[in-house]
């Protein structure tokens, strides 16, 4: 790992030895994915405040909640 700088390389070295990944390309893997994650998560969130301020007023919230429901097998209260 000699192309980055040692805090960073010393951090991927203490996340190996502490049992949590089994090498330093497993670590940057997962990294990478949470970076992609929050990227994305990010840009929908942008685009819902664009949507909002252009007068999308969404759907409303029941609606939301059953459709939750539905997907993740959540039965009603």
């Amino acid at each position: 790992m000699n192309t980055f700088p040692l805090d960073v390389e010393e951090q991927v070295k203490q996340f190996v030895a502490s049992g949590q990944y089994a090498s330093e390309e497993d670590v940057l893997r997962d990294a990478l994915r949470a970076l992609r994650r929050q990227s994305d998560d990010l840009a929908a969130i942008r685009e819902a405040i664009a949507d909002m301020e252009a007068g999308d007023r969404g759907r409303p919230f029941d609606e939301f909640v059953e459709e939750s429901r539905r997907k993740h097998g959540i039965p009603h209260a």
